[in-house]
C-alpha cells in the first residue's frame, strides 16, 4: 500500500466565535533580544492571528518563540535573541480566538469511533509490538524521499557498529537522509571506524577493545585536524567509506553542534551554541520527517525547533517525528518536555537502521 498524508481540515473561519474575533495586538521592540510585556510564546501546534480581519497562519513556527507581525501581513515565527528594534510582536496568552490568537489542534486529526475511554496498553514501553509503527515508516520515508525532507539526528551509538555504519551509509546513497544534526563525537567515531577499524577503541566488527584503544578517537582527531578538514582527510586516502563520508560525497548536509565536554573537535564541529542552533533550525525548518537515534540531549534540542507541521507547495501537512532508544527514559523524555507528539520506538539503534535498509534497498 502507497503511502498518503492525511489532509489538514483547517478551522471553520465562519463560526462566530473566530469571524467576531477581535484582530491580535502588536506592540513594537524597543530593545533588541527583549520581547514586550504580556508577549505571545508558541506552540508545537498550528495557531493563527487575526491581522485585518484575516485569519493567517505562520508557514513555519517553533515553540518558545514569539510571533513577529510583518508590513506585508505575515508572521513570522522568531527566538527572543533575534529579536530586533521595530519588530511587532504580538501580545496575549489566551488561545481561544478572545484576543486575536487561536491555537488549533485538530487538523490532522480522524474520527474513530471504536475508540474507548479506558483501555489497557495505550502507552509505549518495551512489551510494544512496534512491527505497525516499522511499516508505516517505511512509507512515509518512500513518500518523503521524493516529496519532503527527512532529518536525522544521531548518537555516536549509531556508528558503533560495521553493519550499521554500512545501513546508514546506504541509506544516504540512495535518497532517504537530507540532512545529518549530530555531536563531535558521532562524527569522530565514524571516521574512526575508517581510519583504524575501531570505535572509541572497540573493533567495529567483532566490540572486542584493541591495545591503547583510548588512543584511537584521539589520533583521528588529530589527523583531522592536522589535515585542516575532514574533505582534505578524505584527499589523502585516509577515510575510505563510513557515514561522514557518503554524505560528504553526496552533498548532504552535516550539522555538528559542538559541546563542553568534545574531545578536539573535528574542524567542522559548531563551537558557537547559537551558531549550531541557527544551522539546526534550518533543518527543521524544511523537515518533513525526523528521525532521532540514541542521543537523548540533541533530540530534545531537536524537537524544541520541530513544530507538529509544516506548509510545502502551499498545503500544511504533518511533520512526523521518530525518537529510536534502547532506553524507555530516553524516548518518554521528549513528551515530557511538552515538546512534540512523537513515535517512540524501544529498541537498540543497530537493529533499527539494519531493518530500514533491509525494507527500503534490499526489498525493492
Amino acid at each position: 500500500m502507497t503511502f498518503k498524508l492525511p489532509k489538514f481540515t483547517p478551522p471553520n473561519f465562519h463560526k462566530d466565535f473566530l469571524k467576531d474575533a477581535p484582530n491580535c495586538k502588536t506592540v513594537e521592540i524597543i530593545k533588541d533580544g527583549v520581547a514586550p510585556s504580556n508577549y505571545h510564546a508558541m506552540s508545537i501546534y498550528p495557531e493563527y492571528f487575526k491581522i485585518d480581519g484575516e485569519w493567517i497562519l505562520p508557514t513555519q513556527s517553533r515553540m518558545d518563540c514569539v510571533p513577529v507581525v510583518t508590513d506585508d501581513k505575515r508572521v513570522e515565527v522568531v527566538e527572543f535573541r533575534n529579536l530586533r528594534v521595530g519588530d511587532k510582536v504580538v501580545i496575549g496568552r489566551t488561545e481561544d480566538a478572545s484576543e486575536g490568537i487561536y491555537m488549533y489542534t485538530k487538523g490532522f486529526k480522524t474520527l474513530n469511533g471504536n475508540k474507548d475511554a479506558f483501555a489497557f496498553r495505550t502507552g509505549r514501553s518495551r512489551e510494544t509490538a512496534f512491527s505497525k509503527d516499522y511499516d508505516e515508516l517505511y512509507k512515509r520515508l518512500k513518500y518523503d524521499r521524493d516529496h519532503g525532507h527527512i532529518v536525522w539526528v544521531l548518537g555516536p551509538a549509531v556508528v558503533f557498529d560495521y553493519d550499521t555504519r554500512k545501513a546508514l551509509s546506504a541509506l544516504v546513497e540512495n535518497g532517504y537522509v537530507n540532512a545529518i544534526m549530530a555531536g563531535n563525537a558521532m562524527a569522530t567515531h565514524d571516521l574512526e571506524g575508517s581510519y583504524l577499524g575501531t570505535a572509541l577503541g572497540q573493533n567495529i566488527y567483532t566490540q572486542e577493545s584493541v591495545p591503547n584503544g583510548h588512543y584511537n578517537h584521539l589520533d583521528l582527531l588529530n589527523e583531522a585536524r592536522r589535515a585542516g578538514s575532514i574533505e582534505n582527510l578524505m584527499a589523502e586516502g585516509k577515510i575510505k567509506d563510513g557515514v561522514v563520508k557518503t554524505c560528504i560525497e553526496n552533498n548532504v548536509p552535516l550539522i555538528l553542534a559542538g559541546s563542553i565536554r568534545d574531545d578536539g573537535p573535528l574542524p567542522p564541529v559548531i563551537a558557537d551554541v547559537y551558531k549550531a542552533q541557527d544551522a539546526m533550525r534550518a533543518q527543521t525548518r524544511k523537515a518533513t520527517t525526523v528521525i532521532c537515534l540514541a542521543t537523548t540531549l540533541h533530540t530534545i534540542a531537536t524537537g524544541n525547533m520541530t513544530p507538529s507541521y509544516t506548509v510545502r507547495d502551499g498545503k500544511i501537512r504533518p511533520v512526523y517525528i521518530y525518537n529510536v532508544d534502547i532506553s524507555e527514559f530516553a524516548v518518554n523524555k521528549l513528551g515530557d518536555r511538552g515538546s512534540l507528539e512523537v513515535t517512540t520506538i524501544v529498541t537498540n539503534v543497530q537493529d533499527f537502521m539494519v531493518h530500514l535498509k533491509n525494507n527500503l534497498i534490499d526489498n525493492e
